[in-house]
């Protein structure tokens, strides 16, 4: 996000919010909610309910960064809010993907076969 700046986790917060939110709200909620330490090296991501805009915050030095994408056509890709945990985890390559419009999780693996014998 920053030349130089690097970041260890991608956090994706899977619940709509209210895009009123800017920096107050968005660390309280990664403090207060999530648990996690706004102030580390991680950059959490957030979305609006028509899923045309998204929202990073991440802490640089002395200070929070936020970065913000609006879409004009198309949505953004993101996980079901009731699939458990309120986030998930991405890898930087993964959240270029998302932000290239990759549906990260419509891509399934093969099916696990479970065998009891090989005749």
């Amino acid at each position: 996000m920053h030349p130089g700046h690097t970041l260890g986790a991608v956090y994706l917060y899977r619940s709509s919010i209210d895009f009123r939110k800017s920096i107050g709200g968005l660390s309280a909620l990664v403090e207060q909610e999530l648990g996690l330490n706004p102030f580390g090296d991680a950059l959490y991501l957030f979305i609006n309910r028509r899923r045309d805009k998204l929202k990073a915050l991440y802490w640089h030095r002395n200070g929070f960064c936020l970065w913000y994408k609006r879409l004009e056509a198309e949505h953004f890709a993101w996980p079901a809010a009731e699939a458990g945990e309120a986030t998930c985890v991405l890898t930087m390559k993964e959240f270029e993907w998302l932000l290239e419009g990759f549906d990260l999780w419509a891509a399934k693996p093969h099916k696990t076969l479970h065998y009891q014998s090989v005749t």
